[in-house]
């Protein structure tokens, strides 16, 4: 089945800055483009670090009393003395899945996507994942019948009904095999866009016996 991969929501034209980029350059930035973070490219555009609002306040707290005697000011600050680094990166092949649990975990916004020179191609943000649940119901009925329930499966057409509301997808009619209960759900709960599955989906046959009693016995090993 098709899932949707990072490349298909980023977006493309990713402002990004320099580690010499100024301090105050890097704050007008981020107040005109309204973001919370920016990329930091070396020389041949690949990401270095991420500079976000965050590691400017908390560079801004560590800065110098301006009161200090002559001759003792510090170099001017520069995204690259304020970044976060090594940057957490994902690939344009990596699917919204596997940047929605990254983000997650590193409880951040925004992710860089690079290619596989670690060079910038993108930016992916949490409110680009979030067009994965406005999904149309029929888009999501349609990939249920087509993908899961045809294309893996090999049910029979109207051998099981599928209603979609609100990306709730419940399941209703029979199956051939008990083994396929499982399986239907869990296809159907990885399709984009899917919130939550009902299933009342019954199986003509029980092959849960006969695949153990199949199943080949491994030989002892002396």
């Amino acid at each position: 089945m098709k899932h949707i991969k990072v490349g298909e929501l980023m977006t493309g034209n990713a402002v990004s800055v320099t580690p010499d980029t100024a301090f105050k350059d890097v704050a007008k930035l981020l107040a005109q483009y309204d973001i919370s973070g920016l990329p930091v490219l070396d020389e041949e555009d690949r990401v270095v670090g991420v500079v976000s609002q965050t590691d400017l306040l908390a560079r801004t707290a560590r800065a110098p009393d301006p009161s200090g005697e002559a001759g003792t000011a510090a170099d001017p600050p520069t995204a690259g003395s304020a970044m976060s680094t090594p940057a957490i990166t994902i690939r344009a092949e990596d699917t919204a899945a596997d940047a929605a649990r990254l983000m997650t975990r590193r409880s951040i916004e925004r992710l860089p996507v690079v290619d596989e020179e670690d060079r910038l191609v993108g930016i992916v943000t949490r409110r680009d994942l979030l067009r994965l649940f406005v999904r149309p119901d029929s888009e999501i009925r349609r990939r249920v019948d087509d993908e899961v329930l045809t294309g893996v499966l090999g049910v029979p057409t109207g051998e099981v009904e599928v209603h979609v509301v609100d990306g709730i997808v419940t399941l209703e009619g029979r199956v051939e095999l008990r083994s396929q209960l499982q399986a239907l759900v869990n296809l159907v709960e990885q399709l984009d866009g899917v919130v939550a599955v009902a299933s009342r989906v019954t199986a003509r046959t029980d092959d849960s016996t006969t695949a153990r009693a199949d199943r080949p016995r491994q030989a002892a090993q002396w």
